[in-house]
């Protein structure tokens, strides 16, 4: 029988996405689970099964990963890994960036597009609806109202449940809103990097879920003397794990997703649901950018 000891997971709290998805604040984003680059098939794939079994085992159920990753590696080695899932596992995933070689990313936000990578996600993970789609990109070369459209025709077709968007300022949230629900924002956010400050705060004040991605960047923040050494010293933690409580501290709207191909890594990450800092630890982290 799981648990809370072996499920750390589930120590993070839970967010309700949507209001009618409940998941365990602490996710798994599987961007990493690909080649160099973000490109082809990752080097090890029986270990990248072994993530995703595992990751669910700690108490995991948000899986966050994108159409662009491999493009599909990710999606299908969920499936492989996952399929039939666990009832209570939400996957969310994103379109509307195209990939052309490693490291090269295009926002493409045809409608026709759109529909194309959403019916191409339902069948690589294997499902008839998709509980989270978000906009990878916004495509500045196409209105707005025209790529949410057509994620809102296929909502409407019972094909995806809720709406996401993806690196978006407050103006682009707000017009955003006007013409879908939108339950999910994910932003670059991070310790060392807080420039989505503003949207941070727009999502709770809207109940929004805020999902940052690239959730750990210590660089020199984990340098010796630094303020995570001194602390990861204190708590016989990590410099990561440090920086994943202070994002769960940060916001009751936020979903850390981070990513890894390897088992240890994975289960080292979980564990910082477990880390509670203290009010002084928490400011002292939070000035030290």
């Amino acid at each position: 029988m799981a648990t809370a000891l072996s499920r750390p997971a589930e120590a993070s709290g839970t967010f309700p996405i949507g209001g009618d998805l409940t998941v365990n604040r602490l996710g798994y984003g599987a961007m990493q689970l690909t080649g160099p680059g973000v490109w082809g098939d990752p080097q090890d794939p029986d270990e990248a099964v072994r993530v995703l079994r595992r990751a669910v085992e700690l108490g995991v159920n948000l899986i966050d990963t994108a159409d662009s990753y491999g493009p599909f590696v990710s999606e299908m080695l969920i499936k492989k890994a996952l399929h039939p899932y666990p009832e209570d596992l939400v996957i969310a995933t994103k379109g509307g960036l195209t990939r052309s070689g490693p490291d090269d990313w295009r926002p493409v936000g045809r409608p026709e597009y759109l529909r194309q990578q959403t019916e191409l996600s339902l069948r690589h993970l294997g499902v008839e609806r998709i509980d989270l789609y978000q906009l990878h990109r916004i495509d500045a070369k196409v209105p707005l109202a025209d790529q949410l459209g057509e994620l809102v025709k296929l909502r409407e077709e019972g094909k995806i449940r809720h709406i996401g968007l993806s690196e978006v300022t407050v103006a682009q949230l707000e017009e955003a809103r006007g013409i879908a629900e939108i339950v999910s924002v994910q932003n670059l956010y991070n310790l060392a990097h807080r420039d989505a400050e503003d949207v941070l705060e727009y999502c709770e004040r809207e109940g929004i879920a805020f999902i940052p991605w690239f959730p750990i960047a210590t660089g020199r923040l984990a340098r010796p003397g630094g303020p995570l050494d001194a602390f990861s010293r204190e708590h016989g933690a990590t410099p990561s794990q440090l920086a994943l409580a202070w994002l769960l501290r940060r916001s009751p709207v936020m979903l850390p997703i981070p990513g890894t191909s390897k088992v240890a890594h994975l289960e080292e990450n979980t564990e910082a649901a477990r880390i509670t800092l203290t009010d002084t630890e928490y400011e002292a982290l939070t000035a030290a950018v």
